[in-house]
């Protein structure tokens, strides 16, 4: 299995395959703060400024979360047996919440609206929104812990986020050395589309402006 730095240089292969099939015209405005991009670190460490499109820099965060995930989930499997189990028992209590839209996405989308904004006038017939919790059963009751119990979950839980945090880092340093082709990428293929909306939309204002000068 690929190390951190193998597993960042394919999540960023990846995304450059992705690149060129996105389209600013396509893009869908958010309506809500993205959680997993908001402040990230991983945008500073792929060189993403503000000008980036959201949907750009979320699918590459989004590839590059996920390793830290599978590496949390990874060293949990093999060395927190607590919190192993009350993650399997809440796996399995979600397996009865029924449908959920947002679940098994690719990373490009995991975390976004699983809805476009309805048009004014047109409403939808139904919503992905509207529909989970389809086919919902009911879970079997969870088992109390005892206060010693409680006090080696928490242990683990920080021994989890530790681990979350030093393989955060590992990737970020990782997702450094490919600063320069993301740069690439994002000049060649993303500026050029914000330059040509931001050049039709001067074009309609002064066009707009030029007939209302005739009236």
């Amino acid at each position: 299995m690929d190390g951190i730095d193998g597993r960042v240089r394919n999540a960023v292969d990846v995304w450059l395959r992705w690149l060129p099939r996105w389209q600013i015209g396509t893009a869908r405005p958010r309506t809500r703060i993205c959680r997993k991009c908001t402040g990230s670190p991983i945008a500073s460490a792929a060189g993403f400024g503000p000008d980036v499109p959201h949907p750009v820099q979320h699918a590459l965060i989004g590839r590059i979360s996920t390793i830290i995930e599978d590496s949390v989930d990874d060293y949990t499997a093999k060395n927190l047996p607590l919190l192993q189990r009350e993650l399997e028992r809440a796996a399995a209590r979600k397996r009865h919440e029924g449908y959920q839209p947002a679940e098994g996405l690719s990373p490009e989308f995991q975390g976004l609206d699983v809805d476009p904004q309805p048009q004014e006038g047109a409403p939808f017939l139904f919503t992905l929104e509207g529909l989970a919790g389809t086919g919902a059963s009911q879970a079997a009751p969870r088992e109390p812990l005892s206060d010693e119990a409680k006090a080696a979950l928490r242990h683990e839980i920080d021994l989890s986020d530790e681990c979350a945090r030093s393989t955060g880092t590992a990737v970020c340093l990782a997702l450094i050395d490919h600063r320069p082709r993301i740069t690439e990428a994002v000049e060649r293929l993303v500026e050029p589309q914000i330059e040509a909306l931001v050049s039709d939309m001067f074009r309609g204002l002064e066009g707009d402006g030029s007939r209302g000068g005739l009236f």
